[in-house]
Formats: structure tokens, C-alpha cells, sequence
């Protein structure tokens, strides 16, 4: 049972140094008993007291990792039910299937639509993440050759489907390495698969008929030693798969239930032959709850929402996604190049990039640090005012990269023109169209 914000107060030095990120212990204590905090942030904390405050420190959701290196997927990890409550941590992976019984084409079609339907947005790249390797057949070899394949043509983490635990061992033989999600657990197989998750240390997946017995599956491996799990209700309609991950999250974070403590997977690719309904029913799973989206398939045209979608429900509402500070050159810009200036606001940015880039005229796009506020959020606040820019323009070294003394200022931020002329003595300070689909225009009328 998870200890309360005074027990663990109790427990900590008491010292008040504010290291872990909060002026008191008590304020980290509390932070802890709401799972809003990580006990490794206190540096003078006890062995005797970590021991006994692990379970209080730990996310109601345990983080499970699923591959190695930079494709490492993590997942879990939530402390709240909304995310206006606080934020969502780790977003959902998405997760592509291929069996060994489909033909060389289909499967060469499927990895490679995984390797190539990336997107950028606002300076993200946005991607599917998991190959998930069915053995169908119970064929060991056939499954050990497409994982082979899977494994030599992309770098992504991967997912081993098979309930029997040595066609699984077959698999983990060739990539155990890649610290692949093994799937699954069934009370048929329970022993056989912990076996295997000690042996190759990989995560696990716990499937049950309902959530009684995953439950009561989850409290056995624990009880032994295994703690990175995933559930699987083993609901496959949207209104009971629906129904499960609201009981298994509100379980977690407002019961502390720790045997429902862990993220889900779910499998939309069994509940609809439909690309598209499946695509709908995805879209359900990447706002409640789901850990890992398994499709049947890629395609552009049902892919791209879906990131979409994972990109804007995880993002921090409470942190703005800001590009960083400095003179960036679009097309090449020379000593006669126009100067820009913007705020750092990500997609401020990549607007007014992508019109001057449109514009075909080389230029130079000072970004300055508004802490990620838009141009008049940030006027505002007094983060875009003339004399801060004027320090970005002049620490930036673009004074000597140009031999005119312009600069073009957005024309929302018009009242700023004074101050900043007055800031940089002798430069002359333009004021730019106001919309951002404007640019093109100006810069080419500038350049005439």
C-alpha cells in the first residue's frame, strides 16, 4: 500500500537544501505520495530509507522500456486521468504487423512503408515505432527468418507474437539483443514465458480473458521478480477495450492498485478488416489509455493523423514547444541578405520560415528567445521589446555578417520599432506585413 506524504516526510533527511528541485522536504514528500516526483532527485536520502520508500516514489503506471538505443520506446509512466490535470508522459508507440505467413511482398511492403512514412512537424519527426512479428504458422524457422529480415532492415523496437515459448525462444535468439517486447503471458504459458523475460531480459506482456485474471497474473510475476509488464485485457471490441483502459488507468492512479499498475497494448488490427475504421478506433486508444497501438498497416493517408493526434495530446499544455534561440540562414544569405527577427514560439517559426523559404529570396531569420510565447503574447509580456532584441541582434553576430543596417521587425510588433532603433544606434528598423503568407511579397518588393 502506498505510504502518505507525512510517512514519507518521516522518512527523508529533513535537511530542506532544495537539490531535488523543491524548497522543503515536506513539498518533496507530498510530491512523491502523488507520484509527481522521483526519489532519486534527493541526494541525501537513505539506503534504509530507499528500500522502504520505492514503492511510494514509483509512478502509479510503471515506465516500461521496449527496444535499445535511440529507438528505445518508452511507455507508462502517467500520474494523472485528463491532461489538463497535469501532462501526459510518454505517448503511445505505434506498432505495424507482419506474420510468417504472408508473402515476401506483403512483408517487404509493410517494413518499408514503416521505414519511409515520417513526417516533420514543427520541428519534430513523427513515425511509427514498433514492428510486431506474428508467428501464425508455429513454424520456429519461418518465424526466425522474418524476424531476421525485420531486424536487418530497420533499427526499430520490435514485438514477438507467439504464446508458445519455444517457437518465442527461437526469436529472442536472434534479436534478444534489440530488448524486444514479448507478447504474451497467458495463465496457459505463465511459467514458460518468465522464464524467458528472466533469461533474455525483456518486457513482457500479460494477457488474460478479462481484467480479474490479468490482475491475478501481473500480482504472480511481480511476486516473483518480474516487474516490466504490459497488459492485455484481452478485449477485442472498441467499447469493451474502451471500458478496460479506463478501469486499468483510473485502477492505477486513483486506487493505487499496483497488479493494474502497468501500460496497455492494444490491438485495433483484431477488432475491424477496415483500414480506416481501424484508423478511428486508433485514434480512440492514443487519448484513452493505450500503451502500444498495434496496426495491420501503414499507409499515409490514416498514419498521418494518427501522429498528429499523439503529437497534440502529448504535448505539455503547461510548457510551449519553442524552437531555439539564434540566426538561422534560409537559401543561402549573403552580405545583402534582409534580416528577419521572430519569436522562438515552434510554430511562429516554422511559419515564417516556411513563407520566407516560399519567398525565394535568401535570407537571415534572427529567432529571439520569448521563452516560447507568439509574437504578441510575447510583446506582452515584455519579452519581445525593443531593447531585448536589439542584445539578440547584436550577440548573434549577424552585425557582421551583413554590410547594409536593416532590420525587418513582424508588423504586430510595430510599437517596438522605436525602442529597438534606439537600442542599435544606426540601423534602420522595417516594419513587416503583419501575416506571415504576406512575406513572400515583401521580401521580393525588399529586394527589387
Amino acid at each position: 500500500m502506498a505510504l502518505t506524504g507525512i510517512q514519507i516526510y518521516k522518512l527523508l533527511p529533513k535537511t530542506n537544501c532544495g537539490e531535488c528541485g523543491v524548497p522543503t522536504c515536506l513539498a518533496f514528500a507530498m510530491n512523491l505520495a502523488a507520484g509527481k516526483a522521483e526519489l532519486s532527485a534527493c541526494p541525501y536520502v537513505t539506503e534504509d530509507a530507499k528500500a522502504e520508500l520505492t514503492e511510494a516514489s514509483a509512478p502509479p503506471i510503471r515506465v516500461v522500456e521496449i527496444g535499445a538505443g535511440t529507438k528505445k520506446l518508452k511507455i507508462g509512466g502517467e500520474t494523472v486521468l485528463f491532461r489538463h490535470e497535469k501532462t501526459f508522459v510518454n505517448a503511445p508507440g505505434i506498432a505495424v504487423l507482419v506474420t510468417d505467413e504472408m508473402g515476401n511482398e506483403e512483408v517487404a511492403g509493410r517494413i518499408d512503408r514503416f521505414k519511409r512514412l515520417e513526417y516533420e512537424r514543427i520541428g519534430l519527426t513523427l513515425r511509427a515505432d514498433l514492428v510486431a512479428i506474428k508467428s501464425v504458422s508455429g513454424d520456429a524457422g519461418r518465424f526466425e527468418a522474418l524476424i531476421s529480415k525485420a531486424k536487418n532492415e530497420t533499427d526499430a523496437g520490435i514485438i514477438l507474437m507467439t504464446e508458445d515459448p519455444c517457437v518465442m525462444e527461437t526469436g529472442l535468439k536472434v534479436c534478444g539483443d534489440r530488448r524486444p517486447l514479448i507478447y504474451a503471458a497467458t495463465r496457459e504459458n505463465i511459467e514458460g514465458m518468465a522464464t524467458l523475460t528472466k533469461k533474455y531480459k525483456c518486457p513482457l506482456v500479460v494477457k488474460g480473458k478479462d481484467l480479474d485474471e490479468v490482475a491475478e497474473l501481473t500480482k504472480k510475476l511481480t511476486d516473483d521478480g518480474l516487474k516490466d509488464l504490459v497488459i492485455d485485457s484481452g478485449a477485442r471490441s472498441i467499447r469493451n477495450a474502451f471500458e478496460d483502459q479506463i478501469v486499468v488507468r483510473r485502477g492505477a492512479i486513483q486506487k493505487k492498485y499496483r497488479p493494474l499498475g502497468f501500460p496497455t497494448i492494444v490491438l485495433p488490427c483484431e477488432m475491424t478488416d477496415d483500414l480506416m475504421q481501424e484508423t478511428l478506433i486508433a485514434s480512440v486508444f492514443v487519448a484513452k489509455y493505450g500503451g502500444i497501438i498495434l496496426l495491420s498497416d501503414l499507409q499515409g493517408h490514416s498514419l498521418f493523423p494518427l501522429l498528429l493526434a499523439r503529437m497534440n495530446i502529448y504535448t505539455d499544455p503547461q510548457r510551449p514547444m519553442a524552437t531555439s534561440p539564434g540566426i538561422y540562414e534560409i537559401g543561402g544569405p549573403n552580405e545583402d541578405s534582409p534580416v528577419l527577427v521572430t519569436c522562438n514560439f515552434s510554430l511562429t517559426y516554422f511559419i515564417v520560415s516556411g513563407e520566407i523559404e516560399a519567398s525565394r529570396v535568401p535570407a537571415w531569420l534572427l529567432v529571439a528567445d520569448t521563452e516560447g510565447l507568439s509574437v504578441l503574447t510575447a510583446w506582452a509580456a515584455g519579452k519581445f521589446v525593443g531593447d531585448a532584441v536589439g542584445i539578440s541582434l547584436k550577440k548573434c553576430g549577424i552585425m557582421e555578417k551583413v554590410r547594409h543596417k536593416k532590420v525587418i521587425i513582424p508588423g504586430y510588433a510595430a510599437a517596438i520599432s522605436g525602442d529597438l532603433e534606439e537600442e542599435l544606434g544606426d540601423w534602420e528598423v522595417m516594419v513587416g506585413p503583419r501575416d506571415a503568407a504576406h512575406i513572400p511579397a515583401y521580401l521580393k518588393e525588399w529586394s527589387a
